[in-house]
């Protein structure tokens, strides 16, 4: 991409002016400044499915996660370089042939679980005043890839990243990353899979710049291109109004438009997702209403776990439906003023209407030809509609050799009609994390 390689540019020509302002104070070294930390997950996953999903009706799991980051510092000097790895290990604690499939685990050709899995993976950086470029395996997080972390292991990128801080407020980055692992998977490779479409051997670019500090505006600008599948551009605007010593209204909105690139293996593509947030907060309560809608005969698609910065992307659903509109209604609550520092409560409802996919490009993957019938079958029908309800009670040992320790408990429950396209589910999470600071 031309811009991409403008933005390069941009961003080492930005850092050369400040190459001299780095002093020795800044640069501690590369063992100094190194870390190592290890994360052990505990994950419970169950689901209940109760209409629309052909073969399995009930999937749980129960499986234990060790993720471990070493983060070196730099060499010191005008460039400096460093590492960062990665290691995972899984092990099955519960499972069956019959309920297995939750994601936590990878499946064998007979439909059973592994008992234990691992991989490990890394990236060479290097450093120039305040712009650092990394090449390797990583976690992403920009919303045009972000790489999920929401099952035992999170999702890694095999590219190169550059992120740039040398212009004062801006954060400009760039990437171009050329294969993918999946968080259930040990090996990482060329496939983007996303909402419909899935892409083998592609690469996918990606330009942005964000605001920083502290100013109550913000906002950023994205493009990125899956390679012979599309371009996608995004945008976001919020502000944070502080009212009163204990209260605070937030406006956050964002806005993403896709078009099919190159051969267009997901076929035509021509959709507009926007979606704006409003949140009020007083002392310990946040009060949210979320409205999101999706103009486009095909759903908003994405690649990575979590690369939907919109409203009402949550739990289960992201109420990306071809022509689907949404509305959210949210309630948090912290516990500390009521004096249990560490609870915190968080429900939501959404509720989705009017989504019709019976006008997507035949042929294409969100109309594929049935080999049954012989008929086109779209993946979403006309009039769909569904709503999920989302239950979150979350405890962090705030002090003591627990310390950090996390009980996390989610209860999710999604409905709809059959032309939405989604599952009638009951959904139970419940992890249980701690982290260990070898080397701080």
């Amino acid at each position: 991409m031309a811009s991409l390689k403008s933005l390069l540019s941009l961003a080492l020509l930005s850092c050369s002016s400040n190459v001299m302002a780095a002093t020795a104070e800044e640069e501690h070294g590369f063992l100094a400044d190194t870390s190592l930390n290890v994360l052990a997950r505990n994950f419970y996953l169950d689901n209940d499915y109760r209409t629309g999903h052909s073969g399995q009706s009930y999937r749980q799991e129960w499986a234990q996660g060790f993720i471990a980051n070493l983060q070196s510092g730099f060499t010191q000097g005008t460039v400096g370089f460093g590492v960062d790895a990665h290691a995972f290990y899984g092990l099955k604690l519960d499972s069956g042939k019959g309920r297995a499939g939750t994601g936590l685990l990878p499946l064998g050709d007979d439909g059973r679980a592994a008992d234990d899995y691992s991989d490990a993976g890394g990236a060479l950086k290097l450093r120039i005043s305040k712009t650092t470029l990394k090449f390797g395996e990583m976690e992403v997080e920009t919303p045009v890839l972000d790489t999920g972390d929401k099952r035992l292991q999170p999702e890694y990128a095999t590219g190169f990243y550059l992120d740039s801080r040398d212009i004062d407020g801006l954060k400009l980055v760039a990437g171009h990353f050329t294969a993918f692992k999946n968080e259930n998977a040990s090996t990482a490779k060329g496939d983007f899979d996303g909402y419909g479409a899935s892409t083998r051997g592609s690469s996918l670019s990606l330009v942005g710049v964000e605001t920083t500090g502290d100013s109550p505006f913000g906002g950023s600008v994205y493009a990125s291109q899956l390679t012979d599948t599309w371009r996608q551009y995004y945008t976001n605007l919020h502000h944070l109004s502080v009212l009163s010593d204990n209260s605070s209204f937030l406006l956050d909105g964002n806005l993403y438009r896709t078009l099919d690139q190159g051969d267009a293996q997901a076929g035509a593509l021509n959709n507009t997702a926007y979606s704006l947030l409003a949140k009020y907060s007083v002392g310990p309560q946040g009060f949210s209403l979320g409205w999101q809608k999706i103009d486009g005969d095909t759903p908003f698609d994405f690649v990575g776990g979590d690369s939907i910065y919109l409203a009402n992307s949550i739990k289960y659903a992201d109420f990306n439906g071809a022509h689907e509109q949404s509305w959210q209604a949210r309630y948090d609550l912290s516990f500390a003023a009521l004096g249990i520092p560490g609870l915190t409560f968080m429900t939501r409802y959404v509720r989705g209407s009017g989504i019709d996919g019976t006008h997507a490009p035949r042929g294409a993957v969100y109309e594929p030809l049935d080999d049954v019938t012989g008929r086109y079958q779209p993946i979403q029908g006309k009039d769909g509609r569904h709503w999920e309800r989302d239950i979150d009670l979350k405890y962090v040992v705030q002090s003591g050799p627990a310390k950090n320790l996390s009980f996390d408990v989610s209860h999710v429950s999604h409905r709809g009609n059959d032309a939405q396209g989604g599952d009638d589910i009951d959904r139970l999470y419940i992890v249980v994390q701690y982290p260990l600071n070898l080397l701080d």
